[in-house]
């Protein structure tokens, strides 16, 4: 049978590459829908574009849409990394081996085209997007920033000529286990030394919001530098990110522990888990849906572990005690049953804090790559 490859050049093949992962899992009771209306808004005004090349396309086999992919090549990374790699995302097909190759073709193609010499991914324009494919878990229901994929992807990756370049691990943690007892001296210890406080954010003013976003961000920019892959953001991506992030914060799920300066130090942040609420609303958010969003943010059990970090100047002093502590604690007051971890290499040593809990692997994914010839 025929495979056309066809670049979206219209808002009409945009429409259809976005929602094409929506119709593929229809069936599937652990993919999580994402929302039209925020792929859309990714796929044509996140601020990466500002910088990042990409082209899309869409596989239609028998007439029918059968396959997507994106490829793009991000100037800031390349430079940062001193290398010459273009990745690829929302990479999503049928359970035929042939679509996925041409796609995968088509994009090695164009980034060949781009002076690029490797190929990998699945990764967004930078570490704030969905990356990494699935290799285990599939019986789980993934946090809403993370990829699901069918089995069969992971045999094609291999018989693409694809290698591993990372694999990311995930946990499942009992949130009614509390904070081991150590924690409670060392925490106090570390808080008097270094004249540390937890900033509570009810407290926070409208107009002191934008100083606490520039604040946290550049500690991001620093902290995570280490992280695989990882691209410092730019001003008007904090700036237009952090604006919504902030919004997201609640008080019981955040620890962000600043110094007797006034510059944070350290953080853990949390949001309530919406993977189950976003099932029932099929990638819409009108005309009522957005109430089941509201009201899962305020009336949850399940949560999502989404970043922790310490500022440079802090690190290897043991500021992780506090957070962890924080939060453990809250979500015991809280009663949280269980936290999911968000995706952490599985090189990183920092992952062995999880055998101080209650844990289980919950998913493994893989971030694949592949020289251009």
């Amino acid at each position: 049978m025929q495979i056309l490859i066809k670049e979206v050049a219209t808002k009409k093949d945009l429409k259809i590459f976005y929602q094409f992962q929506n119709k593929l899992y229809k069936k599937n009771k652990q993919y999580v829908p994402s929302l039209d209306s925020d792929q859309k808004k990714v796929l044509t005004q996140d601020p990466a574009l500002e910088y990042c090349t990409r082209k899309m396309w869409l596989a239609y086999k028998n007439g029918k849409v059968a396959g997507r992919i994106m490829c793009m090549v991000n100037p800031r990374f390349n430079k940062f990394y001193k290398t010459a790699k273009a990745r690829f995302g929302w990479f999503d097909f049928i359970e035929d081996f042939d679509v996925a190759a041409q796609l995968v073709n088509t994009a090695i193609r164009w980034a060949r085209e781009q002076g690029m010499n490797e190929l990998h991914g699945p990764l967004a324009y930078n570490n704030l997007g969905r990356q990494g494919m699935l290799l285990s878990g599939y019986e789980n229901t993934p946090p809403i920033n993370c990829i699901y994929n069918y089995p069969y992807y992971v045999d094609f990756m291999n018989r693409l000529g694809f290698e591993k370049e990372a694999d990311w691990i995930q946990y499942k943690l009992n949130a009614q286990q509390g904070a081991p007892e150590k924690l409670f001296r060392i925490a106090s210890i570390l808080k008097r030394r270094y004249n540390l406080h937890v900033l509570d954010l009810k407290k926070i003013k409208k107009k002191d919001r934008r100083i606490l976003i520039d604040k946290f961000f550049n500690v991001y920019n620093e902290c995570f530098q280490s992280v695989h892959n990882f691209i410092p953001l730019t001003k008007d991506e904090i700036s237009k990110t952090g604006n919504f992030y902030i919004n997201l914060l609640k008080p019981e799920l955040t620890c962000i522990i600043m110094d007797e300066n006034d510059d944070i130090a350290a953080f853990g942040i949390c949001i309530p888990s919406f993977s189950e609420t976003l099932k029932k609303m099929h990638g819409r958010i009108y005309p009522f849906n957005w109430l089941r969003l509201l009201y899962s943010y305020y009336r949850y059990k399940n949560i999502d572990l989404m970043m922790v970090g310490s500022n440079p100047k802090w690190a290897s002093r043991g500021l992780s005690a506090i957070y962890h502590l924080q939060l453990a604690e809250s979500f015991k007051r809280h009663h949280i049953q269980y936290a999911i971890t968000n995706p952490q290499i599985d090189t990183n040593l920092a992952v062995k804090v999880w055998e101080n809990y209650d844990h289980t692997e919950f998913m493994r994914r893989r971030c694949w790559t592949r020289k251009i010839d």
